[in-house]
């Protein structure tokens, strides 16, 4: 196969430097769509103050939350693509796979998007943003719920290349949003004045010019991609699409309920005030940076699990999740280390107002107890979705989001009367409810009997 191939083999040769060349761009990937959210919010935060800065975060942990039928959908299409990849299926029933998961991604992408405008008033109240910022966290996610559907276009077409392993593309199309959304963020708030309006506009012209983009490039190599674009191609086939929905629907779950809890947590801080909400979005903007760029070594991980365990390659399996722990707990220890030294200058990139600074250091030594927990998840979810087991996945991401994250953000805030401290530790420490189960089901289960999804 060619080197330049949309498609890579990871059953066979080393491990760990494909593995790196693989998870690089996923990583890059990551990093520019956090870094564009932090973009938005140094803009909002110099321009519009700490009002601004509370408004984009709560509206745009809701946008988050509404893409999560999407980014559900997408991993099992990369799952499913992936087996089909190990496998040695890269025919009919591929391109049948593809036109079935397009038709789904982009006919849910327009119905969310309805759903987003429609309920934007009473989502914004249900979570209780602070009086100050009501107002433009209804425009941010007004503009943004309004272009939903480009979001879930270009997760459409991402799954499929990494599922195809490759991670290179997706990056490219990602970049090109980022770079985008970084220049019109500029012009639309800091040249015409249209606030955190203009920052939701940034973001969503960037998704659409990216999707847009990412579908003229698989259709000029829609023969080396295995999908011929005809219109009969995109009718589904019932039997792959109930396979991608019995897959995917515990994933959207898993996703959802971990976002419900989240904001659950942001509701409980909301109520602490507009500077408790400011400092929590701020950190939780810097602590994403860490975050998503580890979840491409996991994203990396999952692929290469998918195909290795479509060839059976079980002892391959083994060396990929272990590589995987490694990689990601060298940057968790960077990245403690430079929160614990300097939570005031971190924060303060986003607002220079003491009320806010005041709180970082809490919010530093309180979301720090959540790392060691975090790499284990890089390793054991990696393994969890490359197998397709999505139902065990979301086992492990209710007992995460709905009984631990709620239970024990109530439990340290409330209860123990620790306040701010309580609610960021008990939302941090939570994700040891994902990690610790799954690895206990890697070491002493019997999981190489499972079926293959494409079975």
């Amino acid at each position: 196969m060619s080197k330049n191939s949309i498609i890579k083999d990871y059953t066979k040769g080393p491990i760990w430097w494909p593995m790196v060349v693989f998870a690089l761009p996923f990583m890059l990937s990551n990093g520019l769509q956090v870094l564009y959210n932090v973009v938005d919010m140094l803009i909002v935060g110099q321009f519009l103050g700490k009002v601004g800065v509370a408004a984009v975060s709560n509206a745009g942990r809701i946008f988050v939350f509404l893409t999560m039928v999407c980014l559900g959908l997408s991993l099992s299409g990369q799952i499913y693509i992936s087996q089909l990849i190990g496998k040695g299926e890269r025919g009919e029933r591929l391109n049948r796979t593809i036109g079935t998961y397009f038709f789904s991604q982009l006919a849910i992408g327009l119905v969310m998007t309805v759903v987003g405008v429609v309920l934007t008033d009473w989502i914004i109240n249900l979570l209780e943003v602070p009086a100050e910022a009501v107002e433009d966290a209804r425009k941010y996610l007004q503009i943004t719920t309004a272009g939903l559907v480009f979001s879930y276009g270009y997760n459409m077409i991402s799954g499929v290349l990494r599922g195809m392993g490759n991670s290179r593309h997706p990056f490219l199309f990602i970049a090109i949003a980022s770079v985008i959304n970084i220049i019109l963020d500029f012009v639309f708030i800091k040249y015409c004045g249209l606030g955190v309006f203009g920052a939701g506009l940034a973001t969503i012209l960037g998704q659409a010019i990216a999707f847009v983009y990412a579908l003229i490039f698989l259709y000029k190599r829609r023969e080396e991609f295995s999908f011929d674009f005809k219109l009969s191609s995109f009718i589904p086939s019932m039997k792959i699409f109930n396979s991608l929905m019995k897959l995917g629907v515990p994933y959207v779950i898993r996703f959802a309920s971990i976002n419900v809890s989240m904001l659950y947590v942001i509701r409980l801080i909301n109520k602490l005030g507009v500077d408790e909400a400011t400092v929590f979005g701020a950190g939780v903007q810097l602590d994403d940076i860490v975050t998503k760029v580890t979840l491409g070594i996991m994203m990396a991980g999952t692929a290469m699990v998918g195909q290795n365990y479509g060839a059976r390659e079980y002892g391959r399996i083994t060396k990929i999740i272990t590589y995987a722990w490694c990689f990601s707990a060298g940057f968790y220890i960077i990245f403690a280390a430079i929160l614990l030294l300097f939570p005031k200058q971190l924060i303060g990139m986003f607002t220079n107002e003491p009320e806010v600074l005041a709180l970082a250091p809490a919010f530093a030594y309180s979301i720090v107890w959540q790392f060691p927990g975090l790499i284990l998840m890089r390793g054991t979810n990696s393994f969890i979705n490359g197998i397709g087991h999505a139902n065990l996945g979301l086992v492990f991401a209710l007992l995460d989001g709905v009984i631990l994250r709620i239970g024990l953000s109530w439990f340290f805030g409330e209860y123990m009367g620790m306040g701010f401290k309580g609610f960021v530790l008990g939302y941090g420490i939570a994700c040891y409810g994902m990690g610790v189960p799954a690895l206990i089901y890697f070491l002493f289960f019997p999981w190489k009997n499972r079926k293959l999804v494409t079975e």
